[in-house]
């Protein structure tokens, strides 16, 4: 049956910024397709949440918190998933973000925290996991990217500087890792998470998203799972180094976040 390709039984994964919104979704969706996962970000409160959930399903979750803006925290990740649940087969870089900042409040340090944060992280924990899918005959690794990795908008330069090279190194690993490993990464739009907070809770922001998408709503963080899902499944298989673009059919944001003129 096709709905069997997009089982996961058996399966390892690893989700990094697994505490809320995407991640969260993202590491329930690869449960109740049969993975057991481990969470990692900063607070424990919420990881432990979610890893409820997933023993809920009748699967293991494994919780770790963890400063995934270190580097080799966020590689060793692949060791502790290997060390606790016997395997390593799918990786979910989901680390990143960034709120609206001037240009000229955008310092070069910040440009490269960014990159760091939202490239150097993906690159150090599918480096550590390769050898550990490797030795199970070949593994997925799905990028949380961004809509802004491939347009404009003001106040973006850091961050969709970082999300075009999350994109691109997307495409330059698959090529790298094929064909045993495959590597896709998903540009999101506008998502109802924490993240959008601001946008959220003020009516006029609010409608002004809405009305510049094209399907006329904010997306839901279970709409990226899905997307992850079929990536990271057999039902994905013949795909690697794409960016899928879940983003409401959005092609320029016109949303002013009160950014000054210069």
């Amino acid at each position: 049956m096709i709905q069997d390709r997009f089982r996961l039984d058996h399966q390892v994964a690893i989700v990094t910024g697994a505490g809320r919104g995407i991640g969260a979704a993202c590491a329930i969706a690869l449960a109740e397709a049969g993975a057991d996962v481990l969470l990692s970000s900063r607070t424990e409160a919420q990881l432990n949440e979610v890893a409820e959930r997933i023993e809920a399903l009748g699967r293991r979750a494994v919780v770790v918190p963890a400063d995934l803006s270190d580097l080799q925290s966020v590689a060793g990740l692949a060791d502790r998933a290997q060390a606790a649940l016997g395997r390593v087969d799918i990786v979910v870089n989901n680390v990143g973000g960034s709120m609206p900042r001037a240009f000229m409040d955008t310092s070069p340090e910040r440009l490269v925290r960014e990159f760091s944060w939202n490239v150097a992280t993906a690159h150090a924990l599918t480096r550590a996991a390769v050898p550990h899918m490797l030795a199970n005959g070949g593994g997925a690794v799905v990028g949380i990217s961004s809509m802004m990795g491939r347009t404009s908008g003001r106040g973006f330069v850091a961050y969709g500087t970082a999300k075009a090279g999350l994109s691109h190194w997307t495409r330059l690993a698959a090529q790298d890792l094929s064909p045993r490993i495959r590597v896709n990464a998903i540009a999101v739009g506008s998502i109802a998470t924490s993240a959008l907070e601001i946008v959220l809770q003020d009516d006029a922001l609010r409608t002004a998203m809405e009305q510049g998408t094209p399907l006329q709503r904010i997306g839901d963080p279970e709409e990226i799972a899905a997307t992850v899902l079929f990536l990271a499944s057999p039902a994905g298989g013949y795909m690697t180094g794409k960016i899928v673009e879940v983003d409401g059919g959005i092609e320029q944001p016109n949303l002013d976040m009160g950014l000054p003129d210069l």
